[in-house]
Formats: structure tokens, C-alpha cells, sequence
């Protein structure tokens, strides 16, 4: 199971707000449908059963924000590739979240 974190930028557009934008990108993720995903106020975290799948969903929120108008797309890309266990990103939640119980 892979796990990342992609944040998506669209530079040369009208406004400075981009939540439509956002919304294109998580359109395209739906259109997928083979990549889960959760959207946060910073990014948006991706889980794959492989790399040709989580890139191929990368590219697909990349392009989506060339065709809703932006001139310029920077994207960034965090990968979390752990092959020795299946782990999930809920999985890595509930970790932190046991530890954080079992310290009060």
C-alpha cells in the first residue's frame, strides 16, 4: 500500500482563491475511482495498491488544473512507499493516536 500527500497549485489565473480548482482535481480522482483519498485544508492524501496507480492519479490532478484554466500548474509530492507490511493512512493515524493515548 503506498500513501502520499499531493498539493496542487494553479498559478496564472483570475483570483487568488483556488477551491475550484481543488475541486477539478478531486473530480479527476473520483473519475479513477481505483485511488482513495482525503482531502485536507493544506493537500490532499492519496492511498494506492501501487506506484502506476497513485502517479497515474497524480497526473490526473495535475492536468485537470491545465483544462479548468490555470496557466501554470506547481504540484508537490510526498511518497510513503512501505513494502515490508500493508499499511493504510488510516492505519498510520490510529498508530499516533494509540501512542498519544497510552502517553495521557
Amino acid at each position: 500500500m503506498i500513501v502520499a500527500q499531493i498539493a496542487v497549485v494553479p498559478i496564472g489565473t483570475s483570483s487568488t482563491s483556488i477551491s475550484s480548482f481543488v475541486a477539478e482535481a478531486i473530480k479527476a480522482l473520483r473519475r479513477l475511482g481505483d485511488v482513495k483519498y482525503s482531502l485536507t485544508p493544506m493537500g490532499t492524501v492519496l492511498e494506492a495498491s501501487d506506484l502506476d496507480s497513485l502517479l497515474r492519479a497524480v497526473k490526473a490532478c495535475h492536468e485537470s488544473l491545465f483544462k479548468a484554466g490555470a496557466k501554470r500548474v506547481y504540484t508537490l509530492l510526498l511518497i510513503d512507499d512501505r513494502r515490508d507490511v500493508e499499511r493504510g493512512m488510516q492505519d498510520k493515524v490510529r498508530s499516533v493516536e494509540g501512542k498519544l493515548d497510552k502517553q495521557g
